[in-house]
């Protein structure tokens, strides 16, 4: 059996989550890797077979997603090229996380794509929801990377198709502490949005990983630091808590260490909001916006207690199951047809109320 495992390359979460995948498909099959997207800051020990751009959201300084940039940074051009030239049908099995490029390309041969991603446990009926209903969040997760079968992983495995986190064994094996500081990851904040909110928690050591910075320095009890894996593993196993956006992996990765837990979901980000519905229905602190939030972080830093689940290590167990269950051969239709899909699509959208 070939095998192509597809993963967004926006964000970190994906490519650490592919760090304990790529290893298990390889030793059932024959793999290649496709990643698409940037904004990652995770570098890979696996051979990457196809790095293509993909369609990314920017993130920026002002607790989300930079719109303009983003349309700017997207070559619509290149990325229907891409699903175009893209030889699904040179595999037995296409397995998908949330990467719209081999998605659209099964979709456009009527190739089965697998969909093993956290995305797809998101819109689980069963999954908790934010108390508002976006849309446009809503669409671009159905559409932005379509899946003939989908599995999901989320923080509960509420379904038979919903699976644990899967946590890196880097966090499994590590020995960690509770040192006096908490660890700070916020990337759609700029450093002195930051700097002016911490500044105001007297009596509290923050550490910093930062985008928007490329050396250390230091403000009174908040320490910035550039964004690396290695510095920030070391910081969070031996923190007293994580502030982070709500994402899926760092939240399981805290949950799992049994680290004091806040998030703040990024601005036009609905499956950020979504996780954050699902983290506070576990009792984890969640904040509305970062600025604003000074009393209620006073009072998380002083009186939360941490979540600890230890997520069993099913990874092997779910990806070989997966493969057992899926060994299909399809055909094609043609590339015209996927232009009136596309079309389709955005006249659906042009009906929607934005």
């Amino acid at each position: 059996m070939r095998i192509l495992y597809a993963i967004q390359g926006t964000g970190n979460g994906h490519l650490a989550r592919a760090t304990e995948i790529v290893p298990i498909l390889k030793s059932i099959a024959e793999t290649d890797i496709l990643v698409s997207g940037t904004q990652s800051d995770l570098k890979v020990l696996f051979k990457i077979d196809y790095r293509l751009s993909g369609m990314s959201f920017m993130i920026g300084q002002s607790g989300g997603v930079d719109i303009l940039k983003t349309i700017q940074k997207s070559s619509v051009i290149q990325f229907i090229k891409d699903i175009k030239n893209l030889p699904v049908d040179q595999y037995d099995l296409v397995i998908n996380d949330f990467e719209p490029v081999s998605a659209w390309a099964c979709r456009l041969r009527n190739k089965t794509c697998i969909g093993l991603s956290h995305q797809n446990a998101v819109l689980h009926p069963s999954a908790p929801q934010p108390d508002f209903n976006d849309i446009m969040g809503r669409f671009i997760l159905n559409h932005y990377a379509p899946a003939s079968h989908k599995y999901g992983f989320n923080f509960s495995p509420f379904s038979p198709d919903i699976f644990p986190p899967v946590i890196r064994q880097d966090i499994r094996n590590a020995k960690s502490t509770v040192q006096p500081y908490f660890t700070v990851y916020l990337p759609a904040y700029s450093d002195q949005q930051i700097q002016d909110v911490l500044s105001k928690v007297t009596d509290t050591a923050w550490q910093v990983f930062s985008k928007h910075s490329k050396t250390n320095y230091t403000v009174g009890s908040v320490h910035f630091h550039p964004v690396s894996l290695d510095g920030f593993t070391q910081s969070f196993l031996n923190c007293t808590g994580l502030i982070c956006t709500a994402g899926f992996e760092g939240p399981a990765e805290a949950i799992f260490m049994g680290k004091k837990l806040c998030v703040i979901p990024m601005k036009k980000q609905y499956e950020q909001y979504c996780n954050a519905a699902f983290l506070k229905s576990m009792g984890i602190k969640v904040l509305s916006g970062f600025s604003k939030g000074v009393p209620e972080l006073i009072d998380w830093v002083q009186n939360s207690v941490p979540l600890e689940i230890k997520f069993p290590d099913l990874t092997y167990e779910i990806v070989s199951g997966i493969l057992a269950r899926h060994k299909v051969k399809e055909t094609s239709m043609t590339f015209h047809d996927l232009k009136l899909e596309f079309a389709r699509l955005l006249a659906r959208q042009g009906t929607l109320n934005f």
